[in-house]
């Protein structure tokens, strides 16, 4: 089938799931599934997973400059990117599993290979009966290549294609690719030997790359799903969740975490619900508040579906009786945070490094006279996702792992905030804190997934 006719049944799917209402805070009396049963859900995660091993891993690995790529595993005890090449029906790997990817070259492709796994729905050849291991056969009625027989299949395997360079996830660095555990390592070394080990190469960029890359199909989807976490802090941030007087914010908390499993999806972190009250401190607020009027409030919430992760971080406001609208001082506070977005997707563009664009964006920050910090994530399949970091809260100097580049078809979570002295409330300092995904198009454009929050979501 062709990547054209595949990328059509993804859409048709797609129209399918994403068709759901906007009113996420509704108690509906039959489930409710805003993309679909899980069925269809996987089925469009299946044909991701097959146009991502066709066309994303094969330009990658030539990038790179390596000739294979082995990735080995045992259950429970899984390397990184194992989410991002295993079928969604996959949740651990088979005993020990080693995927190995060799480029045959621009006409005949990847060849891809699961020894001791499966065939992941037709995307692999499963490598696990009736074949050589240094110069035998296995037997016949073998319905596995034994753990360590497969460190021999592997062998030969890498003599037969003459590979001069084979990638490896080791990494000092960087979580992403650092999934070669120390056993499996210390074992294909002493099994392959030399000179067989002489090719194996650390490349750190390889699976941070193929981790964040992104589908323009995924796009559509994560439009879909931003809908979702917008219509679920609409309803949290409303009269419908929260009583001025009597809600506590850990009542908003575990309002999202019930709504988010009722729906059927998950949440990657617990939320949080922090209020900003008049003339109190962070300490006289205490943990767990009750939420009265007049108070600003700031939630930050993160789900996950068809296998994408969102960040969001809104502002809200409780209006007191007779106001229709937060005071101006508050307003402006918002336009702040809402300026330092701008200047950050500003300086996002494909080639930079992630300590690159922290340095012009505070230095254009601090030339406008805002005073913010910037700490901006890439984002996908992980909610804190490989790729470049530009910033960190308690690190606005620059990080290691700020070193990497951004690349087309990868996604940001911008994440930020601004203090801003409010006169209505005797100048005392108020924080904007925002955060909104973002997504770098294959033709290297930034925009966000949906939109971004510059009004306070009002509770009346």
């Amino acid at each position: 089938m062709t990547i054209p006719m595949r990328a059509a049944l993804v859409s048709g799917a797609l129209a399918g799931a994403l068709a759901f209402t906007a009113d996420a805070g509704a108690q509906d009396s039959h489930p409710w599934r805003p993309f679909g049963t899980l069925r269809e859900q996987a089925t469009v995660r299946q044909q991701w997973l097959r146009e991502r091993m066709e066309t994303v891993l094969p330009s990658l690995m030539r990038k790179y400059g390596v000739d294979m790529w082995v990735i080995p595993m045992r259950e429970y005890n899984e390397d990184p990117v194992f989410s991002s090449i295993v079928a969604p029906t996959t949740f651990a790997a088979r005993r020990r599993t080693i995927y190995v990817f060799f480029d045959r070259g621009p006409e005949a492709g990847v060849e891809r290979l699961a020894l001791g796994g499966t065939s992941q729905g037709g995307v692999y050849e499963a490598v696990r009966s009736q074949r050589a291991v240094s110069g035998s056969w296995l037997a016949a009625n073998r319905a596995e290549i034994g753990e360590n027989e497969q460190w021999l299949v592997l062998k030969d395997l890498i003599e037969q294609r003459k590979p001069a360079r084979i990638a490896i996830n080791v990494s000092h660095e960087w979580a992403f690719a650092d999934g070669l555990s120390a056993g499996e390592y210390e074992t294909m070394r002493e099994t392959i030997g030399e000179p067989l080990t002489s090719r194996l190469v650390r490349v750190d960029g390889l699976a941070i790359d193929f981790i964040a890359s992104r589908l323009p199909d995924e796009e559509r989807a994560y439009e879909g799903l931003q809908r979702l976490v917008w219509a679920l802090i609409d309803t949290a941030f409303s009269s419908r969740v929260i009583t001025p007087g009597v809600t506590r914010t850990s009542d908003v908390v575990w309002w999202f975490r019930q709504r988010v499993n009722d729906l059927g999806l998950t949440s990657w972190f617990h939320p949080s619900v922090t209020v900003q009250r008049r003339g109190a401190t962070a300490q006289q607020l205490g943990e767990d508040p009750i939420i009265q009027r007049g108070d600003v409030l700031h939630c930050d919430v993160g789900l996950v579906a068809l296998g994408l992760a969102t960040d969001t971080q809104h502002m809200g406001y409780v209006l007191p009786v007779g106001e229709t609208e937060p005071p101006a001082g508050l307003r402006r506070a918002l336009s702040a945070s809402n300026r330092l977005q701008d200047i950050v997707m500003q300086e996002i563009r494909v080639g930079r490094t992630g300590n690159e664009i922290l340095k012009t964006s505070l230095e254009q920050m601090r030339r406008e006279g805002i005073d913010g910090s910037v700490y901006t994530h890439p984002i996908g399949v992980h909610g804190h996702g490989a790729g470049p970091l530009i910033g960190r809260w308690d690190n606005q100097e620059g990080l290691p792992r700020g070193d990497h580049r951004v690349i087309p078809g990868m996604w940001f979570s911008i994440e930020l905030q601004a203090a801003s002295a409010v006169p209505e409330w005797g100048d005392q300092r108020v924080w904007s804190a925002q955060e909104e995904d973002a997504i770098i198009s294959r033709e290297g454009k930034i925009r966000w997934a949906l939109r971004r929050q510059t009004e306070f979501h009002l509770i009346r």
